[in-house]
């Protein structure tokens, strides 16, 4: 998203940045499973609406997860109690 929208320039494509940065941290992909997508529906308020951030939540506290981010709304969240949350 960053790099299609200009805010992280790269002469690479988005799929090559995205290889080489998470073979750099060494991360993994996880599949998004069918009870995050419900529970996704289902948080502890309050909390706001955009799916993507509800389904990463979800999947961060089906997972024993941290969420790193500098997202305010997410932050807040984690500060409430509802998901492990570290910011950057």
């Amino acid at each position: 998203m960053l790099v299609s929208k200009g805010r992280l320039p790269t002469a690479k494509n988005a799929a090559a940045w995205f290889n080489d940065a998470r073979g750099m941290i060494g991360a993994d992909i996880m599949d998004i499973s069918q009870s995050a997508l419900i529970e996704a529906s289902f948080l502890p308020q309050p909390i706001h609406n955009d799916p993507t951030d509800r389904i990463l939540i979800a999947t961060a506290r089906e997972n024993d997860l941290t969420i790193v981010t500098r997202d305010r709304a997410i932050l807040a969240y984690g500060d409430a109690g509802h998901v492990r949350t570290l910011a950057c």
